[in-house]
């Protein structure tokens, strides 16, 4: 497994903010892309989400996500999607194999790496799905795992 440091450039992201239970992920995924293809929009990356609290600290009804993708473009947003800007900035980085359940096994190489050299973890995991689970089996499933950081 290859970990970086990588340079985020800055970007503008359609989001949903969610409270509940992950189940929603894909009907939420399903919202901001349709609103960025109806507006017209370029996707600039695959979708995203960022995890702002864990499952195993707090009950499914608790759990607190943003579901989006990056684009070039100019938009408002409508109903649930929302418009952001993301500020250039940097991220320990890997890109992780198998079933999105599992990727959260590998947080912790990340979060090591950055403590190793001399990085501070300074946001929520981010995980960018670089492909498609109706188009490859789960064990082919890529994801870009992030955790934003500044140097010591």
């Amino acid at each position: 497994m290859k970990i970086e440091i990588k340079n985020i450039e800055k970007s503008k992201a359609a989001y949903v903010s969610v409270t509940g239970p992950y189940d929603q992920i894909p009907e939420i995924l399903e919202e901001v892309v349709g609103y960025v293809i109806k507006e017209n929009l370029q996707i600039t990356e695959p979708p995203y989400g960022v995890y702002i609290n864990s499952p195993m600290d707090v009950p499914p009804e608790e759990l607190q996500y943003e579901m989006g993708i990056t684009f070039i473009g100019d938009a408002n947003g409508e109903g649930r999607v929302k418009i952001k800007e993301i500020l250039a900035h940097q991220a320990v980085s890997t890109v992780y194999k198998g079933p999105y359940g599992q990727a959260a096994q590998i947080y912790q190489a990340l979060i090591e790496y950055a403590d190793e050299n001399s990085y501070n973890i300074v946001g929520p995991v981010k995980e960018i799905y670089m492909n498609n689970p109706m188009e490859v089996s789960e064990d082919e499933l890529l994801t870009e795992v992030q955790f934003p950081v500044m140097k010591k």
